[in-house]
């Protein structure tokens, strides 16, 4: 193993499952708007909320970029085989994906709705982000799709941490701004790609536009584990996601999303550096040792249960829609919103527990790697990956 240079893991920094709580913490209320941003659109609007959410979906840009960071930070100096490294992921990923397809393939069933055999082929096999058709990206489980993302995230991972200039502090600088300037060169190509499936497809899915953002959460990782302050403290770099959120809303009101200058794309793009920003101050706070608010046990707690959340809660919604159709005023979608929410964290709950968990644990306890602690899942949760390898 490397020699890591004094003072670049703060000694005081708990071990195992609490090491960086924060982010645990934070992983919920990612999920969290990406809940509300599908609530506001498929079941109706709550004055306020639904303004700040309605391009909640950037809360995946946000879980993009703390993958990159958690696995850089995480595997910084680590001899880890290919193989065991793509193990784990898989035993992390792939149980609960199939549940939760097999359960929202169900669930189009006995809504009277045609299942493609593709389609959920193309998502059990995570290949379907690359396949520009609406069917096949969300014909499984419409969730599933940003798994496809993180699945190439992982294969070019061990290519990503061997770069030259990812391992040095002034190349980790020169690909900050070289993602910033892409990520705002990839918004702007919207122009140039046809309205429709095409120009989504290529933006908000595609899995090698989404490795940018991926791409800067790996460098700050790396940047974090080495001993960088990131310039502004973890409640600043709060205030600014809020900020960009609230700067939507006016932008929504002027551009209709069908157009490529709409905010959709832009609130997925352009919020690249803002996550990573954010998740660097709250990682950095947690080394430092010092009390954020966000990695209280219920934090965590909803933390570990947030990629179950994630998977389910579209499920959910879609049942509730095909049965009692969408509410009439504010009052009554409030009250649809927190069943939803509850019946969804209730069975993300129960998934986490009874499914993600323990499948986790088998599958990585009777690989390669098993016998240098692979099984030990119970201690490496902190984000959608694994956040401590053994």
């Amino acid at each position: 193993m490397r020699h890591r240079a004094p003072g670049s893991r703060s000694s005081a920094v708990p071990s195992g499952r609490d090491r960086l709580p924060s982010l645990t913490g934070l992983r919920f209320w990612a999920a969290l708007l990406v809940v509300t941003y599908h609530l506001s659109r498929q079941v109706g609007q709550i004055p306020g909320a639904s303004e700040l959410a309605w391009y909640g979906r950037s809360g995946v840009t946000f879980f993009f970029v703390l993958s990159g960071f958690v696995l850089a930070w995480t595997y910084d100096g680590k001899q880890i085989p290919a193989k065991v490294f793509l193990r784990r992921r898989f035993a992390r990923i792939w149980p609960l994906l199939a549940t939760t397809t097999v359960l929202s393939v169900g669930v189009w069933l006995a809504l009277g709705k045609a299942v493609s055999t593709k389609a959920v082929a193309a998502t059990l096999l995570l290949v379907n982000a690359w396949i520009p058709d609406q069917v096949i990206l969300r014909g499984g489980n419409p969730a599933a799709w940003s798994l496809s993302d993180e699945a190439w995230f992982y294969l070019i991972f061990p290519a990503l941490m061997a770069l030259p200039a990812v391992r040095s502090g002034r190349g980790r600088r020169w690909i900050w701004v070289t993602v910033c300037v892409g990520v705002v060169l990839a918004w702007l190509s919207g122009a140039l790609i046809d309205s429709g499936v095409p120009r989504v497809w290529a933006l908000d899915y595609l899995p090698l536009t989404r490795t940018l953002q991926f791409l800067l959460g790996v460098v700050a990782g790396l940047a974090v584990a080495r001993g960088w302050r990131p310039p502004i403290g973890l409640w600043s770099a709060v205030s600014l996601v809020i900020g960009w959120h609230l700067a939507l809303i006016p932008w929504s009101g002027a551009v209709p999303d069908a157009l490529w200058y709409s905010p959709y794309q832009a609130s997925q793009l352009l919020s690249t550096p803002l996550f990573a920003l954010l998740v660097a101050a709250a990682a950095h706070a947690d080394l430092s040792g010092r009390t954020t608010g966000l990695g209280g046990q219920w934090a965590i707690r909803l933390g570990h249960w947030s990629f179950a959340w994630y998977l389910i809660h579209e499920i959910v919604i879609r049942v509730w829609v095909a049965r009692h159709g969408r509410p009439e005023g504010a009052s009554d979608t409030a009250v649809v919103w927190l069943v939803v929410i509850a019946v969804s964290l209730t069975l993300s709950a129960c998934a986490y527990r009874w499914v993600e968990h323990p499948l986790e644990r088998r599958l990585r306890g009777s690989g390669p790697g098993a016998a240098a602690g692979g099984g030990r899942v119970g201690e490496e949760r902190h984000t959608a990956e694994v956040v401590r390898p053994n």
